[in-house]
């Protein structure tokens, strides 16, 4: 690790199995990580972002269509130049945070993040907020705006309409899917045993651990949903990442 580049060095877990239920039917026959953004998959597109910020050891989290990432990496060997690339492959889902439970030797400080973002965001920023926090989580999080586009009425307990707001607009923090993560966490991931990230942070909380979230303005789209993966596209298309060849 250095102070220009507070995220080298670190390991990064990548979660690449899920099913993209939101994409279907593209995603069927077709690991949602490798949607295209221009003429490289998603999940390429944030490796070289990670390895943009010096972090060289990724370990890809797999399930479904698991045989088709590893064939399309086995195909670059570009990357087995300038990563240490491993993988795990759960047999059965075990959620977004159980998965962790099969990667071995996270000993110390490690990133993860969902395999299906693109974004700008600092990492090394995000990892000098968790070590001045002293935090056993980190989630990066970013601000969304949510229309509801339907009249919501404010309603007592007699039933009365004490208000009316037409078409209201909430702005709500959300979790971006990457997280910076002290190995401590990982006793509460037991093998083989399902667990979601958000059932993690309520343990972690329960148990009195620090749990903070990183505030961010940077560029972020879920490839997951739809709308975002479109205007990935016209994003990616007009300003594309760095290429593993630069970095």
């Amino acid at each position: 690790m250095t102070a220009a580049k507070p995220a080298a060095g670190l390991r990064a877990v990548i979660l690449a199995g899920g099913r993209g239920t939101r994409l279907q039917p593209f995603t069927i026959n077709f690991p949602k990580p490798l949607m295209p953004l221009g003429d490289k998959p998603v999940l390429e597109v944030l490796m070289e972002r990670l390895l943009a910020h010096g972090v060289t050891d990724m370990t890809l989290a797999l399930g479904h269509l698991a045989e088709l990432i590893k064939a399309y990496f086995e195909q670059k060997p570009e990357w087995k130049k300038k990563i240490h690339l491993r993988f795990v492959h759960e047999g059965a889902p075990l959620g977004t945070a159980g998965a962790l439970s099969l990667v071995p030797d996270l000993k110390e400080t490690f990133l993860v993040l969902n395999g299906d973002l693109l974004t700008d965001l600092d990492l090394g920023a995000l990892v000098a907020f968790h070590r001045e926090k002293g935090a056993a989580l980190t989630i990066a999080a970013h601000t969304r705006e949510v229309k509801i586009d339907l009249g919501v009425l404010d309603i007592d307990g007699e039933r009365r309409v004490t208000g009316y707001r037409e078409k209201p607009v909430s702005r709500l923090e959300v979790s971006m899917g990457i997280y910076v993560y002290e190995p401590r966490v990982l006793k509460w991931v037991k093998p083989g045993v399902p667990l979601d990230f958000p059932d993690l942070v309520l343990a972690l909380l329960k148990a009195g651990e620090r749990v903070v979230a990183y505030p961010s303005r940077c560029q972020w789209l879920d490839i997951g949903r739809p709308d975002d993966y479109r205007q990935a596209q016209e994003l990616f298309t007009k300003t594309p990442g760095p290429s593993i060849t630069s970095v």
